[in-house]
C-alpha cells in the first residue's frame, strides 16, 4: 500500500512539473529505507512514463518552446551521463547529505518566493 501512495504522490507532483522524484528519492530512502543509489536508480525509471504523459498534456495545450526543449534535452543528456558516472563511485553517505543538502536548497528557495510574493501583494 505504500508504494501505491508513493507513487500516486510523487506521480501528482511530477505532473505539476516540479520534480516528482525528489519526492520519490525522499520517500523511498527515508520511509521505506531503500538504498541512496537504488532510490536514484528506481526515480529514473519512474520518470520516464510520468515524463511521458507531462509532455504530452503541455504539448498538447502549447506550453513547449521546442527549440528551447531541444537544447536543454541535448545538454541534460550529457548532464546526466557524467552525473550517473560520479554517483556511481560517491560513498551512499555522501550521497545522502548531498541529497539533503539539495532538498534545504529547494526548501529555502520556496520559502523565499513565499517572501517575495507575500511582499508583492502588500
Amino acid at each position: 500500500m505504500a508504494e501505491v501512495l508513493i507513487g500516486l504522490l510523487s506521480g501528482i507532483v511530477s505532473g505539476t512539473g516540479m520534480g516528482g522524484g525528489t519526492i520519490l528519492i525522499f520517500l523511498l530512502s527515508f520511509v521505506m529505507g531503500v538504498e541512496q543509489h537504488i532510490a536514484q536508480a528506481t526515480n529514473l525509471i519512474f520518470f520516464i512514463p510520468t515524463a511521458i504523459v507531462a509532455i504530452w498534456v503541455n504539448f498538447k495545450n502549447k506550453n513547449i518552446d521546442l527549440k528551447l526543449a531541444i537544447i536543454i534535452s541535448i545538454f541534460g543528456i550529457l548532464g546526466a551521463i557524467i552525473g550517473a558516472n560520479i554517483s556511481i563511485h560517491i560513498d551512499v553517505t555522501i550521497l545522502k547529505k548531498c541529497f539533503g543538502i539539495f532538498l534545504l536548497l529547494i526548501a529555502v528557495n520556496e520559502i523565499n518566493s513565499i517572501i517575495k510574493l507575500y511582499k508583492t501583494k502588500k
